[in-house]
């Protein structure tokens, strides 16, 4: 079995000052949405479109408003809604953790709607070009999960090549023990949990890398080098990271305050249910509008 290094979740002692490594993979993030960004720039396509590095520039600091505020605002009314209103002076309390995926997507939607207005451009052209730089932002926030060893996944065959024990979840695994007594009889849990006092979990932090980053990001790269309808490049976001996030959620620890829901699916997974209905909709309007307007256009030559 593989054992999680338990890194030392500050990255740098300043004094009285530390810096995370969690903080710095959000500084990552940012600064590869440039790098990709810059990339699109070098299309012709993108480049006939009017696309400027003063507007990545802008479209980055919407975006980073987008993603802390609606990050932290979706936690809090996904997630913990019932504490949060019982104690409304923790929404402030970001450095004691509780982002959500979803809830940033939505505020970094809500960004882009505004910058969409200001450059006096349609919301899905914004969308349109944004969606390549999201994957791996989205890399660099699941390393910084992984660093700090948390959102583990579910226990697993200790005989299993991906098994990994994870040190912040020992707590955890002693309260699993005890309610999966046949689980754990099946795969002779009891001995690992005695020897190592933890027990085997998919590292679903590095699933969720190599699914919403790296293959996320390769599809959408390589599907916007063309000319695409208006909508499409969006839309193939929506359904790619909709069933990424749904299928790792299967491997993923639901949270212990929330559980499986109903039909035996977690939070995340209800919450990406949507985006991929949305994505397949938005995708077949896409290129029905699309086709419409290039009949029109041949029927006007």
């Amino acid at each position: 079995m593989l054992i999680h290094p338990n890194f030392d979740p500050v990255a740098i002692h300043l004094g009285p000052l530390a810096v995370r490594w969690y903080g710095l993979m959000y500084l990552v993030a940012f600064i590869a949405a440039i790098v990709v960004g810059r990339l699109r720039l070098r299309l012709p396509y993108v480049a006939a479109q009017g696309w400027t590095v003063k507007d990545i520039d802008d479209m980055l600091f919407y975006g980073v408003l987008g993603t802390i505020l609606g990050g932290r605002l979706g936690y809090v009314l996904f997630y913990k809604a019932s504490w949060y209103f019982a104690h409304p002076l923790d929404i402030f309390k970001v450095w004691e953790g509780g982002m959500s995926f979803h809830g940033g997507f939505l505020g970094v939607l809500f960004a882009m709607m505004l910058f969409a207005y200001q450059r006096k451009r349609t919301w899905m052209q914004v969308t349109d070009f944004v969606a390549p730089m999201v994957p791996t932002g989205l890399a660099a926030g699941r390393l910084g999960n992984f660093i700090n060893g948390e959102l583990w996944g579910r226990v697993t065959d200790p005989f299993a090549p991906w098994a990994m024990l994870f040190p912040g979840a020992a707590n955890e695994d002693a309260a699993w023990l005890a309610a999966h007594p046949a689980k754990a009889a099946q795969w002779h849990l009891g001995e690992v949990f005695a020897q190592y006092h933890m027990l085997p979990r998919h590292p679903s932090e590095l699933y969720e890398i190599a699914l919403e980053g790296i293959a996320l990001f390769l599809v959408l790269w390589f599907f916007a080098r063309k000319p695409r309808p208006v909508g499409a490049i969006s839309a193939v976001f929506l359904i790619g990271y909709g069933l990424a996030r749904f299928t790792i959620e299967f491997a993923r620890e639901p949270d212990d305050f929330l559980g499986l829901l109903a039909l035996g699916l977690s939070m995340g997974q209800w919450l990406s249910l949507p985006m991929i209905i949305a994505g397949i909709a938005m995708l077949v309007w896409a290129y029905r509008r699309g086709g419409r307007a290039a009949s029109q256009a041949v029927g006007a030559r």
